[in-house]
């Protein structure tokens, strides 16, 4: 049984996805936010998870913090830590504290449009695909092995919300997925990448629009 430490910031979709897909050979050890007033706080605490609010606030750098934090995961001695929604840089002592162990989840298809505004910026771009990518964390922001992505079209119409929304649905299939995999043992770096693509796909390809 792998002990799975989720962070957040907010409500935690993504968390709460995972949450519910009962993942064979996962545990849900805890959650913890950096906002002790966060609503996934007391979505998970309804259901017997055990959480943590930890105020980044309170603490007089990153580094405290950063410090403080990885004390409160590793109380849970976690095998996997997720972040789900955790809206903080975090120092590359931190990352390499969970190196190979810590996945993140970001909207869009890295490494195009790391950082915020992601959807906004694909439709300023004109881009045909959107999408979203989970990946292991390492110090540099939203870099690191790719495990899974997930790709939707860009409408005509779209605008940042739509987009969004229709990303936000692949993230609450894939990252459960991901985490899965992980608990499988089936995710295993080399070269800084990961396996995935077999050849059985290997002759698939998306066209973005149909022509």
């Amino acid at each position: 049984m792998k002990n799975i430490v989720i962070l957040i910031s907010g409500r935690g979709s993504n968390m709460q996805a995972i949450v519910d897909a009962d993942i064979p050979g996962a545990r849900i050890a805890a959650v913890i936010a950096n906002r002790p007033d966060a609503a996934g706080l007391v979505w998970a605490a309804a259901r017997g998870i055990a959480t943590v609010g930890l105020d980044h606030k309170q603490f007089a750098s990153r580094e405290a913090f950063d410090a403080q934090l990885a004390a409160e995961i590793d109380a849970f001695q976690p095998d996997l830590v997720v972040l789900a929604g955790f809206m903080r840089i975090l120092t590359p002592a931190f990352t390499a504290r969970y190196e190979g162990r810590m996945l993140n989840i970001h909207p869009s298809l890295l490494p195009s449009f790391p950082g915020l505004h992601t959807h906004q910026r694909a439709i300023d771009m004109g881009c045909k695909v959107a999408g979203c990518t989970v990946h292991f964390v390492t110090a540099e922001l939203d870099h690191g092995p790719i495990v899974a992505q997930a790709v939707v079209p860009v409408l005509d119409d779209d605008t940042e919300t739509t987009l969004a929304a229709r990303v936000l649905q692949q993230e609450h299939r894939l990252y459960p997925e991901a985490v899965r995999r992980f608990a499988a043992g089936e995710l295993q770096i080399r070269n800084g990448r990961i396996g995935g693509v077999d050849a059985a796909a290997a002759g698939l390809a998306l066209q973005v629009p149909v022509l």
